[in-house]
């Protein structure tokens, strides 16, 4: 069945799989779009959330910053926080340090060159340190602890070669390091991809990756296609997906759609062929033993469902 028909049929049985669903609310930002942001995690007793932020009628000129929860779906800038030049941030925890990633742009004559992800490190939030960059043209790189203490990264390149060779837009990799000084553009670019995830026309990646109890990786992250229209550019449709990884064999198992753009609630899109896009952040693990699904809704907002824990065994 192809990621389309997965679509229809997860729209078709949306109601009984999707909770509640909410847009998040960002203050002391008026006047810009807060969307892709990070999950929200818990540091030093206090919530916070990573977002970018951009003005509505730009695009490639964003920056990340720090906000607060003040409410129940409520955020609040952190003023004087340290304001990152990136896109769509992420975090984890590797070996007790926060580490925060993003994608720079770098333009020439303000025509975008390239785009790279940034690394930031460190255990205080007030001063996470660069440290390294990832290859040309590749986004979404992500970092999960290990059972064994070792770091698995993943990676997405997306290129000609890529397509032609596998059909899909673009591929996921998975490398191990011992330590995030090994973390290097060489081991990204050199990442063992992993066949089947995507199919022709395809690209995707993964957002967010969890150590499971069995020692497994559950993945949330993203599927995509262009979908033509009658009148205009055809829609570029995105979807939260998941599934399971095992790091040693490279196995992919219990991979299905968690969310589509229908999902959340109404709201504008940065452009028309955004109109069914969900770019998706992570799962934030609730009382009730269902998950919060985070989530960019047409590079505008930032969104949250709740879900079915999607994996089988339990987080780490």
């Amino acid at each position: 069945m192809s990621i389309k028909d997965w679509k229809i049929q997860f729209e078709q049985e949306k109601d009984k799989k999707v909770y509640h669903s909410t847009v998040l609310t960002f203050h002391g930002v008026e006047g810009f779009d807060v969307y892709n942001c990070s999950i929200p995690f818990t540091w030093e007793g206090k919530e916070y959330i990573y977002g970018r932020v951009e003005k509505r009628e730009e695009w490639a000129r964003s920056w990340v910053r720090l906000f607060e929860r003040t409410g129940e779906k409520d955020y609040t800038l952190v003023k004087d926080h340290m304001i990152y030049q990136l896109e769509d941030p992420y975090i984890s925890i590797i070996h007790g340090e926060m580490v925060l990633g993003g994608t720079h742009v770098r333009k020439q004559n303000s025509k975008v060159e390239t785009y790279y992800g940034y690394f930031y490190r460190g255990r205080d939030l007030n001063d996470l340190v660069y440290f390294t960059t990832g290859p040309d043209y590749m986004k979404d790189i992500r970092l999960v602890e290990l059972m064994d203490g070792r770091i698995g990264v993943f990676s997405r390149p997306r290129n000609e070669e890529i397509e032609k060779k596998y059909g899909s837009g673009a591929m996921i990799g998975f490398a191990v390091i011992s330590s995030l000084e090994e973390l290097t553009n060489d081991v990204i670019e050199a990442a063992e991809l992993v066949p089947g995830i995507f199919d022709r026309g395809e690209w995707g990646g993964c957002n967010q990756a969890y150590l499971l109890e069995d020692g497994t990786i559950g993945v949330i992250g993203h599927q995509c296609y262009t979908q033509p229209i009658e009148e205009g550019e055809a829609l570029a449709v995105y979807m939260n997906i998941s599934f399971e990884f095992n790091p040693q064999t490279l196995e992919v198992t219990n991979k299905k759609v968690i969310g589509t753009r229908s999902c959340y609630p109404e709201g504008p899109a940065k452009l028309p062929n955004l109109i069914d896009c969900t770019f998706t952040s992570g799962i934030v693990m609730r009382e009730d033993k269902k998950a919060d699904l985070y989530a960019g809704i047409g590079d505008t907002m930032e969104g949250c469902i709740t879900i079915d824990y999607p994996f089988h065994a339990k987080l780490k």
